[in-house]
């Protein structure tokens, strides 16, 4: 299964932030997508120069965060019985108030039956 990455938009505007060069803007959105397998529904392999997913279907405004370790943003977003029924997810994004990509995922697919909620919990890492 591919690892979440940060994308190089993300990193740059890390080291620009650190530098003090930018202020860092919010991780805000949270996406989802059908993209992320190939054709023998296998994740695909992450690169960092995603700057969007491969098959968007639905971006909401995260829904809340925590601070599991110091060290470490954990990312919350759920998804309502009428979201995306009847869909397979296989790849997640965030995304900052800028719009631009920051953190991407691919996994194997999950099924979505129209009477299911879903809840993901992804993490940023330092």
């Amino acid at each position: 299964m591919a690892d979440a990455v940060i994308t190089q938009k993300g990193r740059e505007k890390l080291c620009k932030a650190h530098a003090g060069d930018i202020p860092l803007p919010k991780l805000k959105y949270i996406a989802y997508g059908d993209g992320g397998v190939d054709e023998n529904r296998i994740p695909l392999p992450t690169t960092g120069e995603e700057v969007s997913l491969r098959h968007e279907l639905l971006r909401i405004e995260l829904d809340e965060h925590n601070y599991p370790i110091p060290t470490t943003c954990q990312y919350e977003s759920g998804l309502s019985k009428a979201d995306l029924a009847n869909t397979y997810l296989s790849e997640l994004g965030i995304f900052d108030e800028e719009g631009d990509l920051i953190i991407y995922k691919t996994f194997l697919p999950k099924g979505k039956d129209d009477d299911m909620r879903f809840q993901f919990s992804l993490q940023e890492i330092f």
